[in-house]
This record gives structure tokens, C-alpha cells and sequence, in this order.
């Protein structure tokens, strides 16, 4: 990307192959995930939060096998197949080689292709990150997953469902059967009814949507819950008036909670859903469809 707007702004080129530093491993990226961070950036909706010198390759997500390990590298070695998130202030997915932190990288699960690991890293953590670390989400408490269809809701709907807790998810009605095999045990239909006429005294709320959304999710928290957004802007005032408090969470790189995530998609209790994968040399349509948001679950491109 050598400038800021639509997805136009991504041109497929030669780039120089990066070098690992101290505590780094060079990637021959086979797959990369393809985030709304992605395109929020690229549209400059983040200037002066995330700015990156251009020019920048964008992807936060990937997959492949290490080429070259740099110094202090213990973790890794040539060869081992990985997946990670890369930190937002470095990005660099979209390419055929990535230089990622051994401290970012999981191995992963052999029984994974690459297409579905590079979906999961960044999506999956995010939902961990939401509901274990910020909203300590227990068996038998109710969680509601608003948008739960969408890459980080459907990976947060099959998490808590694996933690023991009853979990509702907002979506469209055509998404209904598709989050019930996920694990959904109440699919309410945004387009139908106002959630919050039909749901009341959850403990979490997980907010992937922001707006008007995330304010108007207080009125179905128990005293005591809590709302994790990871797009709005809670009132803490509105929230407190319940006797709930609102966080928000930008997710951040874990290779030690991307380990425990490989666990469970080796078991499948975890499972990736790729809706659209396209070659690398089409990242602007993926751009294009995610921004639609209409997207069940990820969209992955494949590099040759």
C-alpha cells in the first residue's frame, strides 16, 4: 500500500525479502488472514493511532513454514510449520516471506492446513483475550456474542460453549443453523426484534459490532456483568446505572495463548470457517468483501 484509501490502494509487487533480527524467525508465508483492521487501515480510518511509513504491507495473520531463524531463536527451527499474529505496529502478512517474533508463533496442529490456521490467530485470540482475560467468562455463566457469525464472533460463540457457559449470539436469521453447530444455544435475529427485548441477566457481553449496540447492551447485563467491546466506546455511566461496568480490549500478539488455542483445534473443539479464499494477488477483492460485512467467519489468501 503506498497510500491511503479504497481498496484500489493495494498494488501487487516485488518487495525486498525481510531479514529476521535477534529473537525473530523469517516465514514463508503458504496463507494470511484478512482482518477489518486490515481495510480499516488501509481506508486511514486509524491515522494517528496506527500509522505506518509507507510504503506498508498490510496482514496481521499468518501461516507457513520458517525459512531462516535469527539470533536467540530457541522456540523454532527451519522447517516447523507455524501460525501468528503479528503485532499491529509491524504487520507485513500480505507477502510470500514475514518476519515474526518467536514470542508471536504457535506451532501448528498437523492436522490443520494452512488456510485455516492463518484464519484463526488473530480472530481467536481476540475472543480469548475478551472473554478469559478481560471478562473472566466461567462454566454456567451466560455470555451473548453479539454479531456471533463474524470471524471473531464465531470463534468466541465455539470458546465459550467449550468453557461451559450458555452462550447467545445476535445474527442474521440466515446464520441461525450455521452458529447453532457452532455451539449457539439462542440465535436471536438482530433484523427481526431489538436484542434487548428478548434478552436479560447475561453476566458477558461481547460487542464486535460498536455503535448504538454497544449502550444498548447494558440493558440486558445482570448486576454485576460486564461488556467487553472491541469497537465502541462504552458510557461508563450507562453502565454503572445497571450496576455492570464496560471495558474495551485491542487484542495483542500471544504465543503462549496461541499454543493452547493449536490444543484445541487439534481436538476440534475449536474449528476455523473460511468463507472466500482467493490467491495473494487478490487481496483488494478480499478487501472489498470483508468491508462488506457480510462475511461468515474469514477470508484467507493463499500464497504461491
Amino acid at each position: 500500500m503506498h497510500e491511503y484509501g479504497d481498496a484500489s490502494r493495494l498494488t501487487f509487487e516485488d518487495a525486498p525479502v525481510p531479514r529476521p533480527a535477534k529473537g525473530q524467525i523469517l516465514l514463508r508465508v503458504r496463507a494470511a488472514g484478512v482482518n477489518p483492521v486490515d481495510w480499516k487501515i488501509r481506508s486511514g480510518a486509524f491515522k494517528g493511532g496506527l500509522d505506518f511509513p509507507l510504503p506498508v504491507i498490510l496482514g496481521f495473520d499468518v501461516a507457513g513454514e520458517v525459512e531462516r531463524v535469527g539470533e536467540g531463536v530457541s522456540r523454532f527451527k527451519k522447517g516447523d510449520r507455524v501460525f501468528a499474529f503479528l503485532a499491529l505496529s509491524r504487520a507485513g502478512g500480505y507477502a510470500q516471506f514475514a518476519v515474526v517474533d518467536q514470542a508471536e508463533a504457535a506451532r501448528m496442529p498437523d492436522e490443520l492446513d494452512f488456510a485455516r490456521a492463518a484464519a484463526t490467530p488473530l480472530a481467536a485470540l481476540t475472543a480469548w483475550q475478551c472473554l478469559f482475560d478481560k471478562a473472566r467468562l466461567e462454566k454456567g455463566q451466560t455470555v451473548l456474542v453479539h454479531a456471533g457469525a463474524g470471524g471473531v464472533g464465531h470463534f468466541a460463540v465455539q470458546l465459550a460453549k467449550w468453557k461451559g457457559a450458555k452462550v447467545i449470539a445476535t445474527a442474521s436469521s440466515a446464520n441461525s443453523d450455521f452458529l447453532k453447530k457452532l455451539g449457539a444455544d439462542q440465535v436471536v435475529d438482530y433484523k427481526a426484534v431489538r436484542f434487548e427485548d428478548v434478552v436479560k441477566d447475561v453476566d458477558v457481553v461481547l460487542d464486535t459490532v460498536g455503535e448504538d449496540t454497544t449502550n444498548r447492551s447494558a440493558a440486558v447485563l445482570r448486576k454485576g456483568g460486564i461488556l467487553v467491546s472491541i469497537v465502541g466506546d462504552p458510557d461508563p455511566a450507562v453502565f454503572a446505572a445497571r450496576g455492570a461496568r464496560a471495558v474495551d480490549h485491542l487484542v495483542e500478539p500471544n504465543g503462549a495463548q496461541l499454543a493452547r488455542i493449536a490444543d484445541l483445534l487439534r481436538t476440534r473443539e475449536l474449528v476455523p470457517h473460511i468463507s472466500l479464499q482467493l490467491p495473494l494477488s487478490d487481496a483488494a477483492k478480499a478487501h472489498t468483501q470483508s468491508e462488506s460485512g457480510r462475511t461468515r467467519g474469514k477470508i484467507v489468501l493463499t500464497v504461491d
